[in-house]
């Protein structure tokens, strides 16, 4: 399987040099976070993020990696999200639970990268502060 990593200029990329979409398991809780997530390493895609995408991106599966990113904004998005904010080593550094629209996040200096899912997502996997994750490319 090829994993997802931030380049050494800061972008996921996936060992084949492609983007995509990845998987995102707590290995910690031994749980999917996400099993379709989306990579936004660009800064046209950092700078989209979900803008635009109505409650039914929010499904169950779903998610954003932002890379690289320390925080973010809902300013513009039209549904609550859930943030998990992540180390170079893919460690939990911060959580924040059903951001609103037009909100911003806190900043993390400790953090490298930013998962946006839907609403929930961080209460129905149990993820906490100090969980590792594993993010890898999906076979498609």
């Amino acid at each position: 399987m090829n994993n997802a990593r931030a380049g050494g200029n800061g972008r996921a990329t996936t060992d084949n040099g492609q983007n995509g979409h990845v998987y995102i398991y707590n290995k910690t809780r031994e749980t999917f976070v996400a099993t379709e997530a989306t990579v936004a390493d660009s800064y046209l895609r950092r700078l989209v993020g979900l803008l635009g995408k109505t409650k039914r991106w929010a499904q169950l599966g779903r998610g954003l990696w932002i890379v690289p990113s320390r925080g973010v904004h809902t300013i513009g998005m039209m549904f609550p999200i859930d943030l998990i904010f992540l180390s170079k080593e893919k460690e939990v550094v911060h959580v924040e639970e059903h951001l609103r629209p037009f909100r911003i996040s806190a900043v993390s200096l400790k953090a490298t990268s930013v998962l946006e899912l839907p609403a929930h997502t961080v209460f129905r996997t149990g993820t906490q502060v100090g969980d590792r994750m594993e993010i890898a490319r999906l076979n498609k």
